[in-house]
């Protein structure tokens, strides 16, 4: 089971900052995040937390579940407040499943590439994919019934391995979330999906 939080609204990708179509831009890396993870195999459900009605109604075609972003967070803590959300629907639903949580800036993801990470964290009960930057995290990994505490955000990597995450060898384009400009290049030059592709 995968669990995607996507940020809707007018603050979708603000360091994108000037670029043309910015919403549109984190749009696209959403659906081609959950593109990549509804064709991986081992990945029976996908549940994407996110206020944008939008984009809930397009990812709902894509034949996965939608949890509405809850209100009430830290700006802070708002993406992890997120991930928490769509974990507890998600084990609601299927309460002995694995669990992977992607962040949802991975236009370059592959289902392939999602597949190699689920073979490699499979012995171990947390695992996580550190960023292209290395100090962050794109996904964390866990077995049934393993409790998570996710930490995304500044220092993400260093929180999470202290809570027991172990870093797994990954596939670039898992690792290369998108944020500036920059990154999106780096994306664009490893190959994005087809959402993200028809607006650049």
């Amino acid at each position: 089971m995968a669990v995607v939080p996507v940020k809707g609204g007018t603050g979708a990708k603000s360091r994108l900052g000037a670029l043309p179509h910015r919403i549109a831009l984190a749009k696209a890396f959403a659906l081609d995040t959950v593109t990549a993870l509804r064709g991986c195999p081992s990945i029976r459900r996908v549940t994407v937390v996110t206020s944008d009605a939008g984009l809930a109604a397009r990812l709902r075609d894509l034949d996965v579940d939608v949890v509405p972003e809850p209100g009430g967070s830290s700006p802070t803590d708002s993406l992890n407040a997120a991930i928490r959300a769509g974990i507890d629907a998600t084990r609601r639903a299927e309460p002995d499943c694995g669990l992977l949580i992607a962040t949802g800036d991975l236009p370059a993801l592959t289902s392939s590439a999602v597949e190699q990470v689920l073979t490699r964290s499979a012995g171990h009960q947390r695992a996580m994919v550190p960023d292209a930057q290395g100090a962050g995290t794109t996904a964390l990994l866990t077995l049934a019934g393993v409790i998570v505490r996710p930490c995304f955000g500044p220092g993400s990597r260093a929180a999470h391995e202290a809570a027991g995450h172990r870093p797994v060898e990954a596939p670039a384009g898992m690792r290369r979330d998108v944020d500036t400009s920059a990154d999106l290049d780096a994306a664009i030059r490893l190959g994005v999906g087809p959402h993200t592709l028809a607006l650049i």
